[in-house]
């Protein structure tokens, strides 16, 4: 074991799994040991997280996935988020939409997937994967240190809407060791096992949602939810350094990472060195470009012209890469010219099937409204549109808004055939796609391990800044030689703690010579990976 880690790398061959809570990973891998496979262990993972970490994800929110079958070796993306109400026009928001409340819950889409991803993949029913979701919410668990403080961090929030904790049984602030209890959730996890999609979409729980919703000034109506539909097609992709990047399409900003990949291959990140000041700059620089993009022509693909080929295009990347400056953060980034909480998990089974799988309220508690009588907290995803008729993300009712949650693979050519490589992702909004770039280029690059992958020192990079050049925050752990060279060089750096980043990482790689699974957890969550 490297003793620059913190933990060792679980190793398996039958199956295996990484997410961000101990329950969750025990429930999958007791699926994957009973005889399920990935679809069946993904289903009970998303289940349980919705009960046990609710500030992430819970069935009011979203999903977005991306799947790789083993015997075709072909990969799906699953685009699991659902529209803007059609009676949420632009002019019912004159001081802008609201962070919070349930004006700002789009449709969700988390129980299609699952619906849809059971349908086709699936061999176990429903109702039995919803069995240890169901469990923890009638007869409870502990809350950890972790789960505490996320309610506790949002004191404010339970104060502007009291309501809310009313999804607990006893209605109060768990600390930890508390026994969480959710009875109103049980009956709605219970309603979809026994009806299935029809009971979240067209049955008893969307008319308590309707009724809620029209007297609290949300905008749903029945149609909205019977209208919704998981979209299916396939990843958008870039090669690079010889590997296959499986990569998020819009409405999610996928395509960033694939731009980030395009625009760092142009130089020798590993002469430059892991985590030196020249490599941190490059990616950081390219992180620059290919956000600029997204503001200019990220939308809804179904109103949008999206100009997707040349934006992960070579040569597009080629002229795109001479505005960074390898000695000098540059002082705005413009776009080309073309003619917050949620939670990441990822499986591989027996016979080498995986699923990269992400899904989220957007921030912690989404809309912060709890619908009585369900037990259901809804994301606030409508807050993600903007209001400016020229933006090509700009609220029209029935649009999706564009997403920062994405999910990615890693395959490899061999033998006429794209073999596994990597599946893995992170939660952390805009930090997602940084995150991931760098990992990338830990395993690419620096030949890391998983767990030395997730593990290394991480930076993020945010625009908030007077001068456009934005913050740089990067864990201590880097040299301060490196954060001063930065500085020298222009970008504003800012420490934070060593384990300070945003992110969860949860990454599963397979061994090309002989098959073995491999899997690697961050220890900035309570999370773990675990096989047999």
């Amino acid at each position: 074991m490297n003793r620059k880690q913190h933990r060792g790398v679980v190793t398996a061959n039958r199956g295996i799994l990484a997410a961000s809570q101990p329950l969750a990973v025990s429930a999958g891998l007791a699926v994957l040991q009973s005889g399920g496979n990935f679809a069946d262990a993904a289903i009970a993972v998303s289940a349980v997280l919705c009960v046990i970490e609710p500030y992430n994800s819970q069935i009011g929110g979203d999903a977005f996935l991306i799947v790789y079958d083993a015997a075709t070796h072909q990969t799906t993306a699953l685009n699991g988020s659902g529209a803007a109400p059609m009676k949420a026009l632009p002019d019912r928001f004159p001081n802008g939409i609201p962070l919070r409340g349930l004006a700002s819950a789009s449709v969700p889409g988390l129980v299609a997937i699952w619906a849809d991803i059971n349908k086709k993949w699936g061999t176990i029913p429903l109702a039995d994967l919803l069995k240890p979701a169901i469990s923890y919410a009638e007869e409870g668990y502990p809350a950890g240190h972790f789960c505490s403080g996320a309610f506790g961090r949002n004191r404010d929030l339970f104060e502007e809407y009291p309501q809310t904790l009313g999804f607990l049984a006893n209605g109060k602030l768990p600390s930890p060791g508390t026994r969480i209890l959710q009875p109103q959730l049980t009956w709605t996890l219970r309603q979809i096992a026994e009806n299935g999609r029809d009971a979240f979409y067209d049955g008893a729980i969307t008319q308590r949602v309707i009724e809620f919703s029209e007297k609290n000034g949300g905008h749903f109506s029945r149609e909205d939810f019977a209208n919704h539909t998981t979209q299916i097609g396939e990843p958008i992709k870039t090669n690079y350094r010889g590997y296959t990047i499986h990569g998020q399409p819009p409405v999610s900003q996928g395509h960033i990472l694939l731009q980030e990949l395009n625009l760092v291959e142009g130089f020798d990140l590993k002469s430059a060195g892991h985590n030196s000041a020249k490599t941190i700059h490059l990616q950081v620089e390219a992180k620059r470009l290919a956000f600029a993009d997204r503001a200019a022509y990220l939308g809804d693909p179904n109103q949008v012209d999206i100009p997707m080929d040349t934006l992960l295009s070579k040569p597009y990347a080629d002229e795109r890469r001479k505005l960074i400056d390898p000695c000098r953060a540059a002082p705005r980034i413009e776009a080309g010219t073309i003619d917050h909480d949620t939670t990441y998990f990822c499986i591989v089974d027996a016979a080498g099937n995986a699923m990269s799988f992400i899904q989220s309220v957007f921030h912690g508690f989404g809309c912060g409204v709890a619908v009585p009588e369900t037990g259901i907290l809804f994301n606030n995803r409508m807050c993600g549109f903007s209001l400016d008729p020229k933006s090509p993300n700009q609220l029209i009712p029935g649009r999706r808004t564009s997403h920062t949650l994405n999910a990615y693979l890693i395959t490899k050519e061999k033998s006429g055939r794209e073999e596994l490589a990597w599946v893995g992702g992170t939660p952390g909004g805009d930090i997602q796609v940084q995150s991931n770039l760098q990992v990338i280029s830990n395993l690419i690059d620096y030949g890391m391990n998983p767990q030395e992958a997730v593990e290394a020192p991480r930076w993020q990079h945010s625009g908030a800044s007077s001068d456009g050049v934005g913050t740089l925050e990067i864990e201590d752990r880097v040299d301060s030689t490196v954060r001063n060279e930065l500085t020298r060089i222009g970008h504003h750096v800012e420490p934070i703690g060593g384990w300070a980043h945003g992110s969860a990482y949860q990454l599963i790689a397979v061994d090309p010579e002989t098959g073995a699974y491999m899997g690697g957890s961050d220890p900035r969550c309570d999370g773990h990976a675990a096989g047999f």
